[in-house]
Order: structure tokens, then sequence, then C-alpha cells
């Protein structure tokens, strides 16, 4: 069901008085809410409520043959699941050009943030190396399921542990796991953040509604270091324009809000 262009109006009119439907600053994020240990058969596992927006993304690893151009290194696989139940608007079958390019852009994010150190994920060099496969499930779409998978695929490869392997075999052995953690660099962590642009203004964190008034976005991956922001990964949508002034606010909102984020994404265990 598509939004009404009669409320399309409206929240154009809301915005240029700086006032959003519910009550939230231009730059605000809805609440967020992280659960971990959802399945018992991933190796990590989380659920996370974005407002009204909820996401599962789980971590399931196994051995694999490594790439020609990196022989000693790991590999990463992203995948993202736009459910039926979760919108009126996602049909069941293979997936859509919406869930191609979201697993596309959580995978830009971690995979160019350095989070995982891939060369820790070597099991054999040229022979045999861990394969992290990253899923992610929408439940219920209520706007910037971007941000809302992004934060789940962080806190799942947080909550991430290794199985069992038997060397011998080659064979990993599902459904026992060691005590060590995925091979994580936290300094690393890129944090995605998504910017919308409606109108002149610029929001974050929008709403089915607002995401539908949208002109064009940014999604920005957003590594916080000593000295600043770094840029890790941008995807911009849609076919607005945006403006050289418009990104510096985009960057200044993400930043800020990213390192809330952040803050909850480090107290996944």
């Amino acid at each position: 069901m598509e939004t009404p262009k009669l409320t399309i109006d409206r929240i154009r009119k809301y915005l240029s008085e700086d006032k959003r439907f519910d009550g939230r600053k231009l730059g605000e994020l809805r609440e967020i809410v992280i659960e971990t240990g959802i399945s018992k058969k991933a190796e990590g596992s989380v659920r996370v409520r974005l407002g009204k927006t909820e996401v599962l993304v789980g971590v399931k690893l196994d051995v694999t043959v490594p790439y020609p151009d990196g022989q000693d290194e790991g590999v990463l696989m992203t995948t993202a699941e736009l459910l039926p139940l979760s919108s009126e608007r996602f049909e069941a079958g293979p997936p859509k050009i919406e869930a191609i390019e979201l697993g596309r852009i959580i995978d830009r994010g971690v995979r160019e943030s350095g989070f995982i150190d891939f060369k820790k994920l070597c099991i054999k060099e040229g022979e045999k190396v861990w394969i992290v496969y990253l899923d992610i499930y929408s439940i219920n779409d209520d706007g910037n399921l971007l941000d809302a998978s992004a934060i789940g695929a962080l806190a799942a490869l947080k909550n991430a542990k290794m199985p069992k392997y038997d060397s011998e075999k080659g064979k990993v052995i599902y459904g026992e796991w060691t005590n060590n953690k995925l091979p994580l660099v936290d300094e690393k962590m890129a944090i995605n953040v998504t910017a919308h642009k409606i109108g002149n203004k610029i929001i974050l964190d929008p709403c089915r509604e607002e995401e539908d008034a949208s002109e064009t976005r940014v999604s920005m991956g957003i590594g916080l270091g000593k000295d600043g922001f770094m840029i890790n990964s941008m995807q911009k949508g849609n076919y607005g324009t945006i403006s050289i002034e418009e990104l510096e606010r985009i960057l200044e909102l993400a930043g800020s809000q990213a390192k809330d984020i952040k803050s909850k994404i480090d107290k996944v265990k």
C-alpha cells in the first residue's frame, strides 16, 4: 500500500517547519533495542528493533576454498531477504533489487572498514578458509530497514562464536562451539547511517511514510577514529540531487548519531 499524496504533502509541510509526525528532531533516531541469542543453530544471532522496524540477523560459519585474489583470507557472504510478512510491498520469490541493494550496502560497510580480520580466518593458505555467512531477514518494515539491518549485522558478528573444526576430516562440527569469538577489530567498526532529503530538509531514520516522501538518500559507513570521522563506504539512492553543503550536513548528523549507535552495539556480547 502506497502512502497517500496528501500524507506526503503534510510530511513536507511539517518538515518545512522543522517538525516530524512523531515529535522527533530532524536528526533524531527512534529507540534502538538489540536482543542476542535468537537462534540456537546460528553461530551468532540478534533481533534489532528500530522503532517499529524489526529485523533478524544471523551468522553462520563454514569452510571453503579461498578466492584466487585472497589465498590467505576468509570470505564474507551477505544476503538479505525482505519477507512478505514484514510488508505488503514485498513478495515471495527470488530477491528483488531492494533486497540485493540492501545486502550489498551492508556487505560493503563491513568489508571496507576492516572490522573482520579476514587473514585470521585462514586455516591453510590456498586451500581452506572460513566463510562468514551474514543473513538478514526483515520482520517488520516501518522505514529505514537499511540502518536496522546494519546495526543487526555488526551486533550479530560481535555475538558470534567460532564452531569446532575437525582438522583431520576437514569438517565443521555444527552444534558445538569453541570459546573463541570471530576475529574482529573493534576500532575499525563502521556504523551505517542513512540520511534522507525531503524538500530542503535532511532527516535521519525515516518512518515508512517519510521514506516514501524522500527524494534522495545517502548511506554512509562511518568509522569513529581518534581524529574524527572517516567515511568507509557510501551509497546514494533515488533520483534527487545532493549539494556539497547538504553532504556536509549529512556527515555532521551521521557522525553525531554514529557514536550513540556504536555505544549500543558495544554492549553486545
